[in-house]
């Protein structure tokens, strides 16, 4: 009787570590499913930046991106559900690194309550296009291009972008009486002349280029810093 029930017993054991050694391959199957389609997906976006590095998305075919990527045309919509999508999404990763550039900014403003001062946006706006450099040239060459979608998210973002920034200016102590209206001008302002100055180090042909164009952007943000101060908003 004690053989029988050890033995028993020991079935539906064994039964219990073969159920739970058959389902980790399938859980590692679909991890590793889920592993490729993550880096496939990333590879479409990072080869589309590459080609788009002295072109415009436009001239893109969807075959081009795929082959780029190594996969057949017919799998990119297991990803994207057209091109348009694909840059929209570019458009979202770009912006990203924008919004990362404007907590940079928010934490300098936070720890000296005050304007920020032009040089310290300067250094946090070149070092983020240095890092950065082919999602911020796609933003630039796209937000003028041929690509109505492209184009609507880019300036949609821009939009938040600005608001944003807005909020942060509402929180220094000289402007905390500004209108929205005012403040979401002066923010326009500053995402401006950034963004000139982002197309500028982009051109750039070395360090001379970059330390002239940075001294002339520090210029135009204290102009716009200046009148800032000095602007009295409507009652």
């Amino acid at each position: 009787m004690s053989r029988t029930g050890d033995h028993a017993s020991a079935r539906p054991h064994g039964r219990g570590r073969g159920a739970a050694s058959s389902a980790r391959p399938a859980v590692d199957a679909a991890e590793s499913r889920s592993a490729r389609k993550s880096r496939t997906r990333q590879a479409l976006l990072d080869e589309t930046l590459d080609l788009v590095a002295e072109r415009s998305f436009a001239s893109l075919s969807l075959r081009e991106v795929a082959k780029a990527a190594g996969i057949v045309p017919t799998a990119f919509y297991r990803h994207f559900a057209s091109m348009d999508d694909l840059g929209v999404t570019l458009v979202e990763d770009a912006m990203r690194v924008l919004r990362r550039m404007l907590r940079d900014g928010r934490r300098d403003l936070a720890a000296r309550e005050a304007v920020p001062t032009a040089a310290n946006s300067l250094a946090i706006l070149v070092r983020q296009v240095r890092t950065n450099e082919a999602q911020f040239r796609f933003l630039v060459r796209e937000q003028h291009g041929g690509v109505s979608e492209i184009r609507r998210a880019i300036d949609t973002e821009l939009r938040l972008f600005v608001k944003e920034l807005a909020i942060d200016l509402s929180r220094i102590p000289e402007m905390v009486r500004w209108k929205a209206d005012d403040l979401e001008l002066a923010a326009e302002l500053i995402v401006t002349v950034m963004l000139q100055a982002v197309a500028d180090l982009l051109d750039s042909r070395g360090p001379e280029d970059d330390a002239e164009l940075i001294a002339r952007t520090e210029r135009k943000l204290v102009m716009v810093i200046l009148g800032m101060n000095s602007w009295r908003t409507d009652p």
